[in-house]
């Protein structure tokens, strides 16, 4: 199987948004994308810039691409042959003086959102926040007004107690939509078991990822070590609750900018600075999989691990377009 006869849903998108780059993500199956639309903490003047230039890109490529903001829209893009998009944001701290703020972020289009990026703000404490102390009562108020105005709760980046509480307060389904089996690769960006069950138990995903620090720590990852994730959470959370978030930030970065993040004085060394002398910008991306346009070769991998047509439609399609019927209504 290396093309798919459904439309690849990729549950976390951050590649260049260029022509040619909507055209590489055509081209491996992608038909829709949760992008992220806004730099993660960044203030709200900033995050309507950046939502700004997002809709001037669309406008002028609008023959290849479209923003959507339902499972009825994306399958009309879908057969339409063009890439829907779907805005989404990895943190909340633009809402910081203001949570109701999220209601025009909605209006704007807005359909998935994360309370933390890593660090901590004032809805609770992100993957990286040693002695995190979870929610906040002010993230309670942003999980309440998420459920309200029907917006997907994304947990990747989230501190683990943070996300225990997210998932206790929330009334609709939560994913992760870029985030690994800790079990599997030691990394505090990814999650123990016990969250990976607590989504699924919310009827919600677990998108597993492909950048190379959350595959893989020793050595460069390939799509084995994709399918050994893939194969564990199956195990853990069932087949309906399994979904695919790229995270591949291609043609994003210069090789200088992706030093000055992931090189000798990493920006977030617990995640990269543990990682071997083989990730480099040479090797920046799993093996196996350097462009959008290589996404079929992950069905191709799925195939030969023994799953069949209909769960792979359902991790790299139909899970996540449930989840967003669900949770939008539509």
């Amino acid at each position: 199987m290396t093309t798919a006869a459904f439309p690849i849903i990729d549950g976390l998108y951050c590649a260049k948004l260029s022509r040619d780059q909507f055209q590489r993500t055509l081209a491996g199956g992608v038909r829709a994308v949760n992008l992220t639309a806004t730099r993660p903490n960044t203030d709200l003047a900033s995050c309507l810039s950046e939502l700004a230039r997002l809709f001037d890109i669309v406008a002028n490529n609008a023959d290849l691409v479209r923003v959507v903001t339902s499972v009825e829209e994306i399958r009309a893009a879908a057969a339409d042959g063009v890439l829907g998009i779907i805005v989404g944001t990895q943190d909340a701290t633009f809402l910081d003086h203001d949570v109701d703020l999220l209601r025009v972020m909605q209006r704007l289009g807005l359909r998935i959102a994360q309370p933390t990026y890593n660090e901590q703000n004032r809805f609770g404490s992100g993957a990286l926040v040693e002695g995190e102390g979870g929610l906040t009562e002010t993230g309670r108020q942003w999980v309440s007004l998420m459920n309200e105005l029907r917006m997907l709760t994304d947990l990747s980046h989230v501190g683990y107690q943070t996300a225990r509480d997210v998932i206790a307060a929330s009334t609709r389904p939560v994913v992760f939509s870029h985030s690994n089996a800790r079990a599997l690769c030691d990394s505090p960006r990814n999650i123990p078991d016990d969250l990976i069950r607590a989504a699924a138990e919310t009827g919600g995903t677990v998108g597993v990822t492909l950048w190379p620090p959350l595959l893989g720590i020793a050595t460069r990852p390939t799509l084995e070590d994709f399918c050994n994730q893939v194969d564990h959470m199956v195990n853990l959370a069932g087949i309906d609750h399994v979904a695919f978030g790229s995270d591949l930030s291609e043609q994003t970065k210069t090789e200088e900018m992706w030093l000055s993040l992931y090189g000798p004085d990493p920006i977030w060394p617990s995640v990269t600075g543990i990682v071997g002398d083989w990730y480099t910008y040479e090797n920046r991306a799993t093996d196996g999989y350097e462009s959008m346009a290589q996404t079929g070769r992950l069905l191709t991998a799925l195939s030969a691990r023994g799953y069949s047509e209909d769960d792979v439609e359902k991790i790299m399609s139909g899970n996540l377009l449930r989840v967003y019927a669900e949770v939008w209504g539509h």
